[in-house]
């Protein structure tokens, strides 16, 4: 039985992919999954909540992946907040540019459950502790 991992962020414009991907992190013991389709949105979202995790596609419609993931790092509040950026992109230019921006992680699309859960198990236990 996988522990609870509590809220999770899916940024991810495709309907179906952002379907499996929430059933995929609930099935690894996340509580609540937050949808956002858009950039924008899922900055609009941040701006209320602050997810325990954030799984976040490079392509939106509105502003890159890369984007998303430096206004959270430029948010103290959100700035602990683990970011895996899942892309289709498989350059190591697109990787590179992803760490830069502060992801914690990459994940090529497409991808086994067991990829996924790889990469959220390293990243959550990577991640900086609150300060309390």
């Amino acid at each position: 039985m996988p522990q609870q991992q509590g809220t999770v962020l899916v940024v991810e414009d495709s309907p179906m992919f952002r379907r499996m991907l929430s059933d995929m992190l609930q099935t690894l013991g996340f509580t609540r999954v937050l949808e956002a389709f858009s950039g924008n949105a899922a900055k609009e979202l941040l701006g209320e909540q602050c997810p325990d995790l954030v799984c976040l596609d490079l392509t939106l419609p509105d502003i890159s992946g890369y984007e998303v993931c430096e206004h959270i790092r430029a948010t103290p509040q959100l700035q602990h907040v683990p970011v895996l950026m899942i892309s289709a992109r498989t350059q190591t230019m697109d990787r590179a540019q992803a760490e830069e921006a502060g992801a914690s992680g990459y994940l090529i699309k497409p991808f086994t459950p067991e990829e996924l859960q790889q990469q959220v198990e390293r990243v959550m236990a990577a991640r900086p502790r609150k300060e309390a």
